[in-house]
């Protein structure tokens, strides 16, 4: 039995596994070689690369059970900079020893079953040799699991805790074991990771792995040998990768690769000795950030002696900058922020003492300071604030830039709250702003660093936010919100809500901008808590007794939040009911943009969009400019991984008609990622009131006690609050608010006061003049440091990988200028005295800017940095000098400059990229390496560049019909060469054009090198060497020129300035006899002699002039070119073609139709049908252009569904008023005409020299030694009559060989038609264009037409204009409109644009050989139009229809509300029928505004029922208009008054004259511009600023449509009978004719009430005869009902309003409309 047991135990034994577990002897040392390395480049071979190797010996000793010592032996550190693998590493001896140093002592460890506990290292030892040693222990660090032999798990590394998988493989038989393990490092719990500057970029958690743009792995392999004890490891490799994807490329990575080798030597039995000093505990094996977060990604400063060093580099930036070197100073600068992050308070304090009064170093200073963000110089700006020591402007730059900058701990947050109750920036409300904002902003940024933000934190701006609602401080709630929202806090929700009323009703009485900001506050929140600021948002969004603005911003607000499907359904189904229209077209046009997005991280919301506005009705789309809109653009590239938003919310109020909230706003995208890059809002109220006369007493007339008194009898009227103008805008960057400001009306009042005061503005101009005599002269800098973005993470290694980007910006000008004013001005000065001044002005400007950004990936500290390195720079530099005199009398003004004398260059992009490496030792020996190896070029012969092929070929830059003064050398010269290597990487070419005559080309150069030839991905295409520059270059002349003229004289003067050119006449007589024998033959051919007759004749005129003159200029050529093809080729397409072969050549896009439906296409059709009553068409085989009509029914009805591009244009200078316009298509000859008169446009004889002067002569010229002046003139004629006015411009050379010209003519030939020509070349007839625009008709509807004729233009126009078209049908098709491939008027594009509704249009397109067209198109404002227009009511010849147009427009924008029997249409357009009760006023329209201006009434009258009566409440007139015997009366304050004599108030605020039939009352000042009165109708036209302070019938001019039935409660009626009767004023019983008064009524039957019964009560008050009168005549109304049980003691006597109880029952009961009286009592 006994042996049994023994051999099951022994079974057992053998059959478990061997103890994996690695573990060292306390008698041994063991002895490892170790390698490692870590390179940066980019994927593939043939590029540069950069990296460091670590090689030493390792001693490893266990002193106790955990415990282990570590000794580093002859350590050697080496650099790599060169061609992997074919360059050596290079030893770096200096820094070998420095880190040699730091290993000198041992390190201790603690080591248990397989993983490292802490790490403790001497005290002194840098952070950079700690993290040495972790990277060593890292590779020890192993996890056995003893029954799995494949597992994964969470493991602590040196990266963090993150995701492992470990494969054993275990061969028992040989005592050995292979362990792998790999890790994704994407997928890590805690990782190991510093971002600095990335506080505004926000992550997408949602987004798929896949689309990351930083993937990295680490795999180790492991060789164990079982011992005694355990397992001992016998070798160990890692190799970590990082890839670096900035496009979505496979191929097109950046690498980071780093290996690791540990391999066993030598087991000795001697311990190493214990280290003679105290050890400290260094933590775990997670890597430590320390000095590399100090050191930015430039090159490495060995630091001494910072305070002397920083003097020293700001001195050098100074000479820098005053040396032009903007690139050096820029470097320089990025130094003098290295320093300063270095550098105590103490020095700081030192070198401002020394820095501070010299302007050349302060700017500097103060901007390095900021851009540092030390905890010391943080504390040192706020205490030169607090000591006064900066100004209020340079405060104001600083403070943003500080705040922005600065590093968070809590040593700047101590110092940030004490900015806030610094008195100094108390004091000024600008700083107090920018501090509140900016402690929000650095709360947000700490927050976002720990998972629980501090309460204390937030409770300086909780704290404000208590003490402005205490004190009623409006000014001071937006602030606190503001800077809340900047903190984005969840803590901060419930502060938030007390501002809101739908969660506390005691905010109500706040103003609507604090519920808007409330709102705005929970945006930044929503990121970390968007399910909460989605329900508050909501349920914001959803109340209805909010203002529209503030729904509106929930609105944007919750699709912040990203919302799911069930929620933006919920909000598309509470849309179909939603009462306000301002609400329902925001949020569907913002759904409607959401729905077009193409950004990934939008993807579900877009979806979501796209299905609820297929809930919504399609009339949303078609509203109005008056509703609030959406305007979204976006784009997005997958294969750059980048995309952008750009969103306006236009937001109007009911008491605007334009929007009163406008918010723009910029995002970017970025793989995963998302910024808010600038957002700029502006908000208005109640502007309309600056454009009024403030100095109307109104509460002091009679109209305003009367409409007090008038309130009482209307129940529940409430007067419109007060609103103060008010102007808000703010600026957010990145997300962050910066700055905002509240403009009241104290504030408008005051810069209006200073802007009028008469009192001193003569004197401040005449002190600016003097100081602008005096001269102004100085140098500006402007240095900031435009960001800092790192990401740095670590390695196996131990040192960290960096990718980061860093960029400054540099702005600077130099400026002398001195002006000399002559006489000089006196005393008693006035303005009109510069009109009779000479000045001098003498100026040399020097402006440029310069921005450098570096971006790098790889090893960056303290002691070295080893990666690749780029670098783009644009540079951007001017130089103005000039010499100017100026003579206002003579309207003379001479502008002189020097000519190129050196070479300048004006712009210049560059950018290149290095493997560089640089140590802390070594710093003046830095290796860099060009990425591209340089060796591979092949070599190319010193030869100049030739001309490429497209430069030779016709359109290219070098032209031979150019004038004189550019082509007497204007040349053009194209250097290109392609410098092949495995399909080539070089490129270069340099374009330029010589102006000799100036003295001066202009070249641009493109010089490129990358590395695609490798890979053809877009990171290779941007790795290398890329520079882009213009150049302005002097060019060597046969004669020197001494200056370079432009004079300009104005006025009666101009034709003395004209400079005569003797060869300019230079064609003879002959040559003009030839061409008048030409012309008479085609005269006679043609038939047009009457046309060439007036031309001939003006042309004898023209060079009779010219020879007494002795000008340069010359006439456009009178030789025409015919429109008869382009006529008859456009009338070929005139509808006999099949109807099936229009459908087979139309192409429809109707997917993308923008609010358009077929239904609105369909009808607009059949009206355009309908108003025509022939058909007029032309021949196809008759090209006469004779009309063939035909009024058979049949053939209109065949031809009345054309569509819109048959229809021809009418002009309506040609219409015939007694017939209608004709829909098919007007003959060829319409078109022949039309083509006529533009070919008049540019042949036009008539030179205006014959008869005119010239009011404008120009001439610029090259001032030459001993040479005659070269260059242009330029030559203006103007012609203005009443109706027609022209302009001609004539340029010309002044060089005498030269015949180049150009001539341009404009001129209005009718109040029609306007028309223009240009011609250039040699004597203007190489080339012409020419135009035309003109109104009329296309169909039944007023149009206009523009259209281009281009007989002949440069080949590089041709060539642009077929590089344009090529785009034009794919732009069409993706815009939604229709296209036809026919063939039109060749050289020839026609636009006709018909005006089908006043909020719709028909476009046309025409071009050579395609036809664009589209119906029934949405115009964003309402033009006064109706389909149907007789041509009888087009504007008369004596107008000018564009002026007209203009003014038409202005005229709809008004609101207008009329009473025409029983038909009332209201402001908002809503027309319903109201039969009134006779004799009883009803309020009409009344200002319901605080100010109560006006108040109009209307009664129906008894003896008929067609007529009625008005009453005008006025100021203090009581106007009253009647009809009696059949004839308009009019009284005034109870007095007969006549009416065929105007009628003007003592302050002539109020006109009242005859029109028509009737009377027409104007009061402008009060609110009434216009009130229309015949005794059937009443019409009224208010001013534009009372939109939404009106009430009564005409209702409030709100936009509101869904509102219409207001009641002066405020109650929605039923139905528009209880709306009208609403609005009746109750007059005593006794005097009054009117015999109704309004009683809440009570329904008399028994209704059941919740099963129980009940008694019901009027919600609104019912019209009722008065007591003693019985109802004649009854109409039923709908009225709602507030029931309460049987046995309550609510009773109707005494009943007050009750709308503010539940609405129980609706229920239809009798309203009296007529009443007989058998008796009253009423006193004697």
């Amino acid at each position: 039995m006994k042996g049994l047991i023994l051999a099951l135990v022994l079974a057992l034994v053998g059959g478990q596994k061997q103890n994996l577990e690695p573990g060292f002897h306390t008698s041994k040392t063991y002895l490892y070689d170790y390698k490692s390395f870590i390179l940066h480049g980019l994927s593939g071979r043939g590029l540069a690369m950069a990296g460091v190797r670590l090689t030493c010996k390792l001693e490893i000793s266990r002193v106790s059970r955990s415990d282990h010592l570590l000794q580093i032996r002859s350590p050697k550190l080496e650099e790599y900079n060169g061609f992997w693998p074919t360059d050596p590493f290079t030893p770096s001896s200096r820094l070998t020893e420095t880190i040699t140093a730091c290993f000198s002592q041992a390190f201790k460890f603690e080591y248990t079953e397989g993983r490292v506990g802490s790490i403790f290292a001497p005290e002194d030892c840098p952070i950079l040799c700690t993290n040495l040693v972790r990277g060593i222990l890292n590779m020890m660090q192993i996890t056995i699991k003893k029954s799995q032999n494949v597992y994964e798990l969470q493991e602590a590394g040196i990266e963090g805790i993150c995701q492992t998988r470990y494969i054993i493989q275990d061969d028992s038989k040989n005592n050995r074991a292979a362990i792998s393990k790999s890790k994704d490092l994407t997928d890590c719990q805690e990782k190991a990771v510093k971002n600095m500057g990335m506080a505004y970029i926000r992550p997408c958690p949602t987004c798929p792995l896949k689309v990351r743009n930083i993937k990295g792995t680490v795999m180790f392999t492991y060789k164990m040998k079982y011992d005694d004890s355990g397992a001992l490891m016998t070798s160990a490799t890692s190799e970590q990768l990082y890839q670096i994807l900035p496009f979505n490329e496979p191929n097109g990575a950046a690498v980071m690769e780093a290996r690791q080798e540990l391999s066993l030597i030598d087991i000795k039995r001697t311990p190493i000795s214990a280290p003679k000093i105290q050890l400290q505990n260094q933590g775990s094996l997670l890597y430590h950030f320390s000095g590399e977060l100090l050191q930015m990604p430039i090159p490495l400063i060995r630091i001494k002696n910072p305070d002397l060093q920083l003097t020293e580099t700001l001195r050098q930036l100074v000479q820098n900058n005053e040396e032009g070197a903007t690139k050096e100073a820029s470097a320089k600068f990025l130094q003098a922020v290295q320093l300063f992050r270095i550098v105590n308070l103490d020095q700081i304090e030192s070198l401002w003492v020394q820095f501070a009064n010299d302007l050349s170093y302060r700017h500097w200073f103060l901007s390095a300071i900021c851009a540092a963000g030390a905890t010391d110089t943080f504390r040192f700006l706020k205490q030169k604030i607090h000591e006064e020591k900066l100004n209020i402007w340079e405060a104001a730059a600083t403070l943003p830039l500080a705040f922005h900058f600065v590093t968070l701990n809590k040593q700047t947050l101590e110092v940030a709250s004490a900015f806030l109750t610094c008195p100094q920036i108390q004091k000024v409300p600008m700083h107090r702003i920018i501090v509140y904002l900016g402690y929000g902003s650095m709360v947000n940024k700490y927050c976002a660093q720990t998972s629980l933000c501090p309460n204390e934190l937030l409770q300086p701006l909780h704290n404000l936010a208590t003490e402005a609602t205490s004190k009623g401080d409006v000014k001071d709630m937006a602030l606190a919100l503001k800077a809340i929202g900047n903190a984005g806090e969840p803590a901060s929700i419930k502060r938030i809500l007390k501002f809101l009323p739908t969660f506390s009703p005691a905010a109500a009485s706040l103003p609507n901008r604090i519920h808007a900001d409330a709102v705005l506050a929970l945006r930044k929140i929503a990121r970390k808590d968007p399910a909460k600021v989605r329900e508050i948002s909501l349920q914001v969004f959803m109340d209805n007794t909010l203002a529209p603005n503030v729904r509106m911003v929930a609105c944007v607000v919750l699709f912040e939040t990203k919302p799911a499907l069930p929620t933006v359904t919920a909000m598309a189904s509470s849309l179909l009911t939603e009462p306000s229209l301002q609400v329902a077209s925001f949020t569907y046009s913002h759904m409607k943009a959401l729905a077009v997005g193409r950004i990934p991280q939008l993807y579900n919301l877009s979806a979501a969009c796209n299905i609820a506005i297929k809930l919504l009705s399609p009339r949303l789309d078609r509203l109005s400019y008056r509703y609030s809109k959406v305007i979204h653009v976006g784009t997005y590239s997958s294969e750059y991984q980048a995309g952008a938003i750009w969103r306006v919310y236009l937001m109007n109020s009911p008491s605007t008609i334009f929007p009163s909230d406008i918010i723009t706003k910029v995002r970017g995208y970025y793989a995963n990622t998302a910024t808010d890059i600038i957002e700029v809002a502006l908000r208005s109220q109640s502007l309309t009131k600056l454009i009024r006369k403030q100095n109307i007493p109104f509460a002091e007339y009679d109209t305003y006690k009367t409409l007090k008194e008038l309130s009482k009898t209307l129940l529940g009227w409430k007067e419109l609050p007060p609103e103060d103008p008010l102007v808000s805008p703010y600026v957010k960057i990145l997300g962050q608010e910066i700055a905002f400001v509240d403009i009241d009306k104290e504030d408008i009042q005051q810069t209006m006061m200073s802007l009028t005061r008469s009192a001193n503005w003569q004197q401040v101009v005449k002190k600016a003049l003097k100081e602008v005599q005096q001269g102004i002269s100085g140098r500006w800098t402007l240095p900031a440091m435009v960001a800092e973005l790192r990401h740095i993470v670590p390695t196996v290694v131990g040192v960290p990988l960096e990718l980061s980007l860093c960029g400054a910006t540099l702005a600077q000008a130099a400026a002398d200028v001195n002006v000399q004013v002559s006489p000089p001005l006196s005393d008693n000065f006035r303005p009109s005295q510069l009109l009779e001044t000479n000045m001098d002005i003498h100026a040399d400007i020097k402006p440029k800017a310069y921005f450098h950004m570096i971006a790098m990936m790889g090893i960056n500290t303290q002691y070295f940095q080893s990666g690749l390195e780029f670098h783009a720079e644009f540079n951007a530099n001017a130089t103005t000098k000039f010499d100017a005199r100026i003579n206002m009398k003579e309207k003379n003004v001479k502008i002189e400059t020097p000519p190129c004398r050196q070479e300048v260059e004006l712009a210049a992009v560059r950018s290149e990229i290095y493997a560089i490496s640089r140590n802390m030792e070594e710093v003046d020996s830095e290796k860099k390496s060009q990425l591209l190896p340089k060796g591979e070029v092949p070599s190319i012969p010193d030869q100049p560049f030739q001309p490429s092929e497209r430069s030779s070929r016709p359109g290219s830059w070098k032209q031979s019909n150019i004038p004189s003064v550019i082509s007497k050398g204007c040349q053009q010269g194209s250097e290109e060469a392609h410098h092949h290597s495995v399909g080539g990487r070089s490129y270069a070419r340099i374009l330029c054009r010589k102006f000799e005559s100036l003295g001066c080309s202009a070249c641009l150069s493109l010089k490129s090198r990358n590395s695609a030839f490798l890979r053809n991905t877009y990171l290779h295409k941007l790795v290398g060497e890329l520079e882009a520059k213009i150049v302005l270059k002097p060019v060597h002349t046969d004669a020197d020129i001494d200056k370079i003229q432009l004079e300009i004289q104005a006025g009666s003067k101009a034709a003395s300035k004209i400079i005569d050119v003797a060869s300019s006449g230079s064609k003879g007589e002959d040559e003009t006899s030839l061409y008048e024998d030409i012309q008479a033959k085609l005269k006679k051919i043609l038939g047009i002699e009457k046309v060439f007759k007036v031309a001939n004749k003006t042309q004898h005129r023209k060079r009779r002039v010219h020879r007494t003159e002795k000008t340069t200029v010359t006439e456009p050529s009178a030789t025409p070119f015919s429109s008869s093809s382009s006529s008859s080729t456009a009338s070929s397409a005139d509808g006999k073609e099949p109807r099936n072969k229009h459908k087979e050549d139309e192409i429809r896009q109707s997917g993308k139709k923008r609010g358009s439906s077929s239904s609105g296409r369909r009808s607009s059709s059949s009206s355009a049908s309908s108003a025509s009553s022939k058909i007029c068409s032309s021949s196809g085989e008759d090209r006469s252009g004779d009309r063939h009509c035909t009024g058979d029914s049949e053939y209109f009805k065949q031809q009345a569904n054309l569509p819109v591009y048959q229809f021809w244009f009418k002009p309506a200078d040609e219409q015939d008023p007694g017939k209608e316009v004709l829909n098919s298509s007007i003959s060829s000859s319409s078109s022949s005409a039309s083509d006529e008169g533009i070919s008049r446009a540019m042949s036009q004889p008539k030179f205006l020299g014959d008869s005119k002067p010239p009011i404008l002569a120009a001439v610029l010229r090259a001032i030459r030694r001993n040479e005659q002046p070269v260059g242009l003139q330029l030559v203006v004629y103007t012609d203005t009559e009443p109706m027609r006015s022209r302009i001609q411009v004539f340029v010309s050379s002044i060089t005498g060989s030269s015949r180049w010209k150009l001539c341009a003519d404009a001129s209005v030939i009718n109040s029609h038609k306007v028309s223009g020509s240009l011609k250039w070349g040699e004597d203007c007839q190489d080339y012409q264009i020419a135009t035309q625009i003109a109104t009329g008709q296309l169909a039944a509807y007023p149009a206009m037409q523009m259209k281009v004729q281009w007989p002949k233009v440069p080949s590089i126009v041709r060539t642009t204009a077929r590089w344009f078209y090529s785009f034009l049908p794919g732009a069409a098709y993706g815009l939604g409109y229709s296209q036809r491939q026919q063939r039109g008027p060749s050289r020839q594009a026609t636009l006709v644009i018909a005006l089908t509704s006043p909020r719709t249009c028909d476009v046309v397109l025409t071009l050579p050989e395609l036809t664009i067209y589209d119906r029934a198109i949405r115009l964003p404002l309402p033009f006064p139009s109706s389909p149907g227009t007789p041509i009888s009511t087009l504007p008369s010849p004596d107008q000018n229809g564009f002026s007209q147009g203009t003014l038409s427009i202005i005229e709809n924008l008004k609101a207008r509300c009329s009473v025409f029997q029983d038909t009332i249409t209201t402001f908002n357009g809503v027309a319903f029928n109201y039969s009134m009760p006779a004799n009883c006023y009803h309020v009409v329209v009344q200002d319901c505004s605080p100010e109560m201006k006006f108040l109009v009434m209307m009664k129906r009258l008894e003896e008929s029922a067609e007529l009625i009566a008005i009453n005008v409440r006025l100021a203090s007139h009581e106007v009253d208009m009647y009809v009696s015997n059949g004839l308009i009366r009019l009284k005034i304050n109870g007095v007969q008054a006549p009416t065929d004599v105007p009628y003007t108030s003592n302050s002539g605020n109020m006109l009242i004259s005859s029109e028509k039939e009737g009377l027409s009352l104007k009061a402008p000042d009060y609110g009434i511009d216009k009130l229309y009165y015949d005794g059937h109708r009443l019409e009224i036209q208010v001013a534009f600023w009372m939109a939404g302070k009106t009430c009564g019938i005409c209702g409030k001019y709100d936009a509101e449509k869904e509102r219409e039935y207001q009641m002066p409660s405020g109650y929605l009626a039923k139905d528009a009978v209880s709306f009208g009767q609403s609005w009746i004023i109750s007059e005593d019983p006794c005097a009054g004719a009117c015999k109704l008064q309004r009683k809440f009524v009570k329904i008399e039957k028994p209704v059941a009430f919740e099963k129980v019964a009940a008694k019901c009560f009027s919600m609104e008050p019912v019209l009722r005869c008065l007591e003693g009168c019985s109802a004649t005549r009854t109409v039923p109304v709908s009225v709602g009902f507030h029931c309460v049980p049987a046995d309550s003691t609510l009773k109707l006597e005494g009943q007050i309003r009750l709308d503010q109880k539940s609405e129980d029952v609706v229920s239809v009961v009798s309203a009296h409309t007529a009443c007989s009286c058998q008796q009253q009592s009423c006193p004697a």
